[in-house]
């Protein structure tokens, strides 16, 4: 019955959609250029950060809507089950977001790495709130905490989606000083 688990379930679900939809974008941008994609297919993982971005947004909104209601009407939670599932799920996520943080470091890792860390943030709040409930019977703090996970993971996920759209339009890269490009390119000979 505890909707920080039920939020650390569904978003386990949706991070291995993302790692499969980043695999695969990963996969496809690495391919060479060809007649019909003259440019390669490196937007590949560009759109698989959009993916993940805005379906990150449908998880909180959808934990968002979730906790309001059992804040109106708390139920019943078992906290040692809740804190026993929680601690494997968190060790899973480690796990994961370790191999993840070993690789590219691109927005389409990025991506993917959001997913996890995010899922790894609501395994801790379900750890949390196992312990409260085990401890006092306090079930109010499921939803509380499921909010304040929400709360960071629409930050990350906006931010994501930003950088994501800002570089789908072509936006100049934030790591680049367009003044200073321009006065590089001056000096080259024949520029």
């Amino acid at each position: 019955g505890s909707l920080a688990l039920l939020a650390d379930a569904g978003h386990m679900v949706s991070d291995g959609a993302a790692l499969g939809l980043s695999a695969l974008a990963a996969w496809l941008a690495a391919r060479p250029p060809s007649r019909r994609h003259t440019y390669g297919l490196g937007k590949a993982e560009l759109l698989a950060a959009l993916v993940n971005a805005l379906s990150m947004l449908v998880v909180v909104f959808l934990i968002g809507m979730e906790a309001w209601r059992r804040l109106q009407a708390p139920g019943q939670i078992d906290g040692a089950i809740v804190g026993g599932v929680a601690i494997a799920g968190l060790l899973v996520n480690l796990l994961v977001a370790w191999v993840l943080s070993r690789g590219e470091p691109n927005l389409n890792v990025r991506g993917a790495l959001l997913h996890v860390m995010g899922d790894a943030l609501g395994s801790v709040a379900a750890i949390v709130a196992g312990a409260v409930i085990y401890f006092t019977g306090w079930t109010p703090i499921d939803a509380l905490l499921s909010l304040l996970i929400g709360g960071l993971i629409l930050s990350s996920s906006v931010a994501l989606l930003r950088e994501a759209l800002h570089a789908a339009l072509d936006g100049v890269p934030a790591h680049i000083d367009l003044d200073d490009l321009g006065r590089q390119l001056a000096r080259v000979a024949g520029v």
